[in-house]
């Protein structure tokens, strides 16, 4: 059968995994009984038992401080944070001790290990609708993906159990396919251009960390665009090309490592860049692959580089202020517009 919600291609992946490998152990608050705050833990506790599919105390320090040992110790864990916000609960844990140790004890010790969060506005207000991952980009020995399509969920998580490097992995509240039991029933999975929105097949493969995707060519604009900000990039490539203007769309899939040269080779094809991202614009992850182009194809640009991100204030809880904050299609298609200008 084929995946076409990212929460089951996640689910298929632990799966796969965890057969694949004993070593590969769950834990996080309500994973096992109430089978995850998205559902993608359900069944896993009833598959592989309290050994491996472990409840913790609501505390992410004490969460990723286990996984860390755990993964020192030779398991391979994998945590899940109902909320990427609360990583910054454990920034110690993360930033400090996983993403440090292997490099401080010389190799000798691995930290394979998996932080799974989901990221995005869906009107839970300041706390709870944040995209931090620009935050880990700046903290050396960490890797990051952002899947945007159940086939890439699905391939990259599988990479990342393998990696022995501690991975995180941020994924849009919008792209799951199932809503937060006694949250706000809001998905955006059913509106998706399906020519975008991967299914994952049947059988296994792998995702590779570090291989971008040139989700749609085109000739006159790069538009770089990360998780459920890659389909509103699709959809306003679209209306675009209604209007005569062939926009190149990229999904950089993993953030670290990324896969500059794919970036660089449509920018030096193409003479503009659009970057849309739904984290904060100040010192996002928009402004390093802006720095990137600036760099290394500045001779290439027809235009100055354009950045579509999240205004720099708290995410509102008013669903109007929301809307206003987070960027949408209709800013991506005005900022190409304005570097074809």
């Amino acid at each position: 059968m084929a995946y076409t919600k990212i929460v089951d291609a996640l689910r298929q992946a632990l799966i796969e995994e965890m057969d694949r490998d004993p070593n590969v152990v769950l834990l996080g608050e309500d994973i096992a009984i109430f089978n995850g705050s998205y559902r993608v833990t359900e069944g896993l506790y009833e598959k592989y038992g309290e050994r491996r599919v472990c409840d913790t105390p609501i505390s992410e320090a004490a969460i990723v401080g286990a996984a860390t040992g755990a993964a020192m110790t030779g398991l391979r864990p994998v945590a899940e944070i109902q909320f990427n916000d609360f990583m910054a609960c454990a920034m110690d844990q993360i930033c400090n001790q996983a993403a440090k140790i292997r490099l401080m004890m010389g190799g000798q010790v691995k930290v394979p290990m998996v932080i799974r969060a989901p990221y995005g506005a869906t009107g839970r207000a300041a706390q709870h609708s944040q995209s931090l991952e620009a935050w880990f980009m700046h903290t050396p020995g960490l890797k990051i993906i952002m899947p945007s399509t159940p086939y890439d969920a699905r391939g990259l998580l599988k990479s990342a159990i393998r990696d022995d490097n501690p991975v995180l992995c941020f994924e849009h509240k919008l792209l799951y396919g199932a809503t937060s039991p006694g949250g706000k029933a809001k998905t955006a999975v059913d509106d998706l251009d399906a020519s975008t929105f991967t299914p994952s097949p049947e059988e296994e493969y792998l995702v590779p960390l570090g291989e971008a995707k040139v989700v749609k060519p085109g000739q006159d604009v790069t538009i770089v665009a990360t998780g459920y900000m890659l389909h509103k990039a699709c959809a306003a490539a679209v209306v675009l090309a209604g209007e005569g203007i062939g926009a190149e769309v990229i999904d950089p899939r993993t953030l670290v490592p990324l896969d500059f040269e794919t970036i660089q080779k449509s920018v030096e094809k193409t003479g503009r860049l659009v970057i849309a991202t739904e984290d904060i614009l100040t010192c996002g992850v928009s402004s390093e692959i802006a720095a990137l182009v600036c760099e290394n194809a500045f001779s290439s640009l027809k235009a100055p580089v354009v950045r579509v991100a999240t205004f720099p204030t708290p995410i509102p809880f008013a669903p109007a202020c929301e809307d206003d904050a987070i960027q949408n299609q209709a800013d991506i298609e005005n900022a190409v517009r304005k570097v074809m200008s």
